[in-house]
């Protein structure tokens, strides 16, 4: 029992400390997760949405700290209870995702690991089991070094995540765990290749046959029946081959322009997902950037989900020498962490990405 409390202490205390950080990586895509779970169709808590990210950045500081102490072996009552709470409500989260099909992906590892909600569940489920088990075997759960040197070690996690996530903050996520990182091509992103999976589907027929209804399942071709038909309902029972850049268009007054922009050899992307939201007064440093690009040959365009009547204040406010395309809120979300962001692309080849905070370190040849 020992050696087995040992290990399960310390796989539970690596797996939070890595889950953790790949969140604290990313404290802004989690809170993105935080304000999909808040949301009047998921969980109907719209008072927390504007608080996402600050409660993002607790529970993901915390949940690497519990990882720490479990380690360590120290506050061992605090950290089991700590532990035992917060698997139970993700258990209970990643459960209603999956049963009502609400979140698809429950944001556990952030981008670098994608579960699907009912493996979320499982895995929350096999950790409760652990967790219970360190609940059985406490006892075994001993200080692993002395107290001045665990006190040491908890400050210095506390205080390593604090900067860490002040720095991703102001910057961009360290690791870049999406499709649209520097050196990934979005053309390449969003192909499919020839020997993909393609999904599957299960159609259920409905006919009235002798005047008792039935129902026939097919995975697509017409049952031959003789009876009247009612109708039909489709169910994807198995998913096919999603490329990772999906959704991406450029648009203007409905005509998609991804095609052709994607194939400039010098293209600036200013990119705000959405303008009431995003930092208004650094505009006046995106023009200079941007005016510096146009003298280099670039093609400078500005992607933003708000509506005409938004952009184009902003571009007359600020005298923009460049227009407005309209790309999915998600789709933007998705390419750079900040509101707004710049990214430098070579024939749809991201060269350069940067947060508003770092226009400076921006080259153009």
């Amino acid at each position: 029992m020992k050696y087995l409390i040992g290990f399960v202490r310390i796989f539970v205390g690596v797996l939070f400390i890595i889950s953790g950080f790949i969140k604290l990586n990313d404290p802004v895509g989690f809170s993105f997760k935080l304000e999909e779970y808040f949301s009047p169709s998921v969980l109907n808590m719209p008072v927390f949405e504007p608080h996402a990210l600050t409660i993002s950045l607790i529970v993901v500081i915390f949940e690497v700290l519990l990882g720490v102490l479990l380690i360590l072996g120290i506050q061992r009552k605090f950290t089991l209870w700590s532990l035992l709470l917060m698997i139970v409500f993700f258990t209970f989260l990643t459960f209603y995702s999956a049963y009502f099909n609400k979140v698809t992906d429950c944001g556990c590892f952030g981008d670098a690991i994608k579960l699907t909600p009912w493996e979320s569940f499982s895995k929350d489920v096999l950790l409760l089991v652990l967790i219970l088990l360190l609940f059985y075997g406490k006892e075994y759960i001993t200080p692993l070094f002395r107290p001045f040197i665990n006190k040491i070690l908890v400050v210095f996690s506390l205080v390593a995540s604090i900067v860490y996530a002040y720095y991703v903050l102001n910057h961009l996520p360290v690791i870049d765990f999406r499709p649209y990182e520097i050196g990934k091509n979005i053309e390449e992103g969003m192909s499919i290749p020839e020997n993909a999976p393609k999904p599957i589907y299960e159609y259920a027929w409905k006919f009235k046959v002798d005047g008792e209804e039935q129902v026939i399942v097919t995975n697509g071709d017409y049952p031959t029946v003789e009876g009247e038909f009612i109708g039909v309902e489709t169910e994807e029972i198995q998913k096919g081959y999603e490329p990772p850049v999906h959704d991406f268009t450029i648009e203007q007054e409905g005509e998609d322009f991804a095609g052709s922009l994607l194939q400039e050899t010098k293209l600036v992307m200013v990119i705000a997902y959405d303008l009431r939201k995003a930092n208004l007064e650094v505009f006046s440093d995106v023009k200079k950037v941007t005016e510096t690009a146009k003298e280099k040959g670039y093609k400078v365009i500005g992607m933003s989900a708000s509506g005409p009547e938004q952009t184009e204040v902003l571009v007359e406010k600020y005298d923009l020498g460049f227009e407005f395309y309209f790309t999915d809120q998600t789709t933007l979300k998705t390419i750079v962490r900040s509101n707004p962001g710049i990214l430098v692309l070579e024939k749809g080849t991201i060269t350069q990405k940067v947060h508003y905070n770092d226009l400076d370190v921006l080259t153009f040849e």
